[in-house]
C-alpha cells in the first residue's frame, strides 16, 4: 500500500503579498499639464502658402528647369528659322511677312525682359535706401540723412498724390539738426500717405481672405483665395512705395516677404495676434470655417505688415509699426457680427 501525499489544509488568515515600492501619485489639478488642443484654428491656408513660397529652390531642380528652358528656346528658334527660310524660298512675300512677325515677337520679348530688369532695379533701390537709412541712424550722420531725404524726393518726384507731402518736407527740412529727426520728418511727411494707403490694401486683403475662407465651402478655395489675395496685396504695396514690379519681380518680392516671415517665425500665433486668434477660437466653437477665416485674415495682415517693412525705403520708427491686431479689427468689423435689430 502506497502512501498518498497529504494536502495542506486551506489557509483562512490574511495573505501578505510584497509589492515593489512605487512613488506616490502626487498629481493635482494645479500640477497637471495643460490640454494641448485649445480649439484655436491654425490657419492652414496661410501656413501652406508660407511654406510653399519660402521653400528653398533646389540646385538640381534649378539646373534641370534652366536646361529644359534653354532646350525649348533653342527648338523654337530653329523651328522659326526653318519656317521663315522655307517661306522665303517658296514665296518671298510670305517669307517677308513671317520675318516681320517673328521680329515683332522678339521685340516684345526684349521689352518684357527690359521691364523685368527695371523692376528688379527698383526693388534693389528700395533695399539700398533702407540699408542706407540704418547706417545713417547708426552713425548719427545729419548730412547723410538730408541726402537720403533728397533721394526720397527724387524717388517720388513723379507722384502727383504726394505733391503736398513733398512740399511740406521741403519747407521743414532745414528746421531739423539731427539725423534721427530728419528721418522722422521724412517718415511723417513723405511716407505717411503711402503708409495709410498700404494699410488700406492690407485690410482689404485680410477681409477678402477671411470672407472666402468662412463662406466658400469648396476644397482648397481658401488656399487659392489666400494665394491670389496675398500676391496682389504684396505687389500693390511694392507699387505704392515705388517698387513697381513685373511678373518675376513680384514673385521675388513675395519670396522675400515669406522668407522673412518664416525665418523670424512670424507665420504663427504671437503676441500681436493674440486677440485676433482668440476671436477665431471663439468663432470656431460656432463654426470651424468662421474661426479659420479670422485666423487666415490675421495672418494675411501680418504678411502685409512684413511687405511694408520690406518695401518701405525707411525702417519704421519706434512705435510707428502698424498693429496687426488693429488692422484685423478694422478689416473684420461687422464681417461676422450680427446686425442689431430694432
Amino acid at each position: 500500500m502506497t502512501d498518498r501525499p497529504r494536502s495542506d489544509p486551506p489557509r483562512t488568515g490574511p495573505v501578505y503579498i510584497a509589492l515593489d515600492e512605487a512613488e506616490p501619485n502626487t498629481a493635482t489639478p494645479v500640477t497637471a499639464p495643460p490640454i494641448a488642443d485649445d480649439g484655436t484654428p491654425p490657419g492652414r491656408a496661410m501656413q501652406t502658402i508660407a511654406v510653399l513660397a519660402a521653400r528653398r529652390r533646389s540646385r538640381i531642380g534649378g539646373f534641370f528647369w534652366s536646361a529644359l528652358g534653354a532646350l525649348i528656346a533653342f527648338l523654337l528658334s530653329v523651328a522659326a528659322w526653318d519656317f521663315v527660310t522655307g517661306l522665303l524660298t517658296r514665296s518671298p512675300l510670305l517669307g517677308l511677312i513671317a520675318s516681320v512677325l517673328v521680329g515683332a515677337v522678339l521685340l516684345g520679348l526684349v521689352l518684357i525682359a527690359a521691364r523685368e530688369l527695371a523692376a528688379f532695379a527698383r526693388l534693389s533701390r528700395l533695399d539700398h535706401l533702407q540699408k542706407q537709412a540704418v547706417e545713417v541712424l547708426t552713425a548719427g550722420d545729419l548730412n547723410g540723412a538730408r541726402k537720403l531725404g533728397d533721394r526720397l524726393l527724387t524717388l517720388y518726384a513723379g507722384r502727383s498724390d504726394l505733391a503736398l507731402a513733398r512740399q511740406r518736407y521741403s519747407d521743414r527740412q532745414g528746421d531739423v539738426f539731427d539725423a534721427d529727426a530728419a528721418l522722422r520728418l521724412a517718415e511723417d511727411t513723405l511716407l505717411a500717405p503711402i503708409d495709410a494707403a498700404a494699410r488700406a490694401e492690407v485690410e482689404a486683403a485680410a477681409r477678402q481672405v477671411a470672407t472666402v475662407t468662412a463662406v466658400v465651402p469648396l476644397a482648397l478655395a481658401d488656399v487659392v483665395a489666400a494665394l491670389t489675395s496675398n500676391l496682389r496685396m504684396i505687389r500693390r504695396i511694392g507699387e505704392l512705395y515705388g517698387g513697381r514690379a513685373g511678373t518675376l519681380g513680384s514673385w521675388r518680392l513675395t519670396r522675400t516677404v515669406f522668407t522673412h516671415l518664416v525665418a523670424t517665425g512670424a507665420v504663427a500665433v504671437g503676441d500681436d495676434l493674440i486677440h485676433s486668434v482668440a476671436g477665431g477660437g471663439l468663432l470656431s466653437r460656432l463654426s470651424r470655417r468662421f474661426g479659420e477665416g479670422v485666423v487666415n485674415g490675421a495672418l494675411t495682415a501680418r504678411v502685409g505688415v512684413a511687405a511694408m517693412e520690406v518695401c518701405r525705403p525707411l525702417p519704421f520708427g519706434p512705435g510707428r509699426r502698424p498693429s496687426v491686431t488693429g488692422m484685423v479689427q478694422r478689416a473684420l468689423t461687422g464681417l461676422f457680427s450680427r446686425p442689431d435689430r430694432g
